[in-house]
């Protein structure tokens, strides 16, 4: 396939690289200078995303997502994919969507799991929304890029997908934190812990696979100084897009709201900036009942 690939960041690099070394003829748009094996380097998003069987766009926000698509779609010849793996707000998705297919193309929202080791290795997961033609026309591009992909329905339930799975993983990363911390100051040891926890319905992805306890459970970031594999401002960001889903759709989240609000302390008032989601346990470790 003949891919525009826009936004060759710390993620969209490597899945850029993935689908060259697959064969495909990819190339590349990206606001900074980046060199990608196998990807020839367009001067503008337009210029990647003119005559593409799939344009994948990798972006920050919903914001930019939008002003990427108001220039490309224009270009994209009809009948194309136009594959945003982003992770945004619900809205911007489906607007983008209505636009592209207003255009006569084939729009998919496939926000990813994994981060960049996934990426690096081509384990993502893909979650999808869009018709069942557009995710049929790229399956071999996720098959590619990950080793799972779900189609979620219609627009936009990628992203309501992602968000909804984050908002679990942030709630339950804070709670084993909060566990591991209580456990600490009543004396019991922590690979003990993790022993009861990980075969006991504390069971959790959080405990069991990103155990944010050096040292204990599989290796993680805890065991490289928080050193991100998923940073906490990144967490931040998916909770701050699950509380403005929920207020657009009325829903009662109290335990996504808090640890929203936990996150964005740890973030931009205490010292979580640059570190893994994960380091929530040295803060409650230092913390307190007060």
């Amino acid at each position: 396939m003949k891919i525009g690939f826009i936004g060759l960041g710390n993620m969209g690099a490597p899945m850029a690289a993935n689908l060259a070394k697959a064969g495909h003829n990819v190339t590349g748009y990206d606001m900074a200078t980046v060199t990608v094996d196998g990807v020839s380097n367009a001067r503008t998003a337009k210029e990647a995303a003119e005559g593409a069987d799939v344009v994948i766009t990798m972006l920050p926000n919903g914001d930019i997502l939008r002003a990427v698509a108001a220039q490309i779609i224009p270009v994209m010849r009809k009948g194309a994919v136009l594959l945003d793996c982003s992770t945004v707000d619900v809205e911007s998705a489906r607007a983008v969507a209505s636009d592209a297919e207003t255009a006569g193309l084939l729009p998919l929202d496939a926000p990813v799991s994994g981060g960049i080791g996934g990426a690096a290795a081509g384990t993502l997961t893909f979650m999808v929304g869009g018709s069942d033609e557009a995710y049929t026309t790229a399956l071999p591009l996720f098959e590619t890029m990950g080793q799972k992909s779900v189609h979620c329905g219609p627009s936009g339930n990628g992203q309501a997908a992602k968000i909804c799975n984050n908002m679990i993983l942030g709630v339950t990363m804070i709670a084993t934190c909060e566990a591991f911390a209580l456990a600490d100051k009543l004396g019991l040891d922590r690979q003990a812990m993790f022993d009861v926890v990980s075969t006991s319905s504390g069971y959790s992805w959080s405990m069991n696979a990103y155990c944010p306890a050096p040292g204990i459970g599989p290796k993680s970031p805890a065991d490289n100084d928080y050193i991100p594999g998923f940073a906490a401002e990144l967490m931040l960001k998916d909770l701050r897009l699950s509380q403005q889903a929920a207020d657009a759709s009325d829903a009662d989240t109290p335990l996504g709201q808090q640890a929203t609000e936990l996150y964005r302390r740890f973030v931009e008032d205490e010292d979580g900036a640059g570190r893994d989601f994960s380091a929530m346990l040295p803060r409650f470790e230092k913390r307190g009942r007060g």
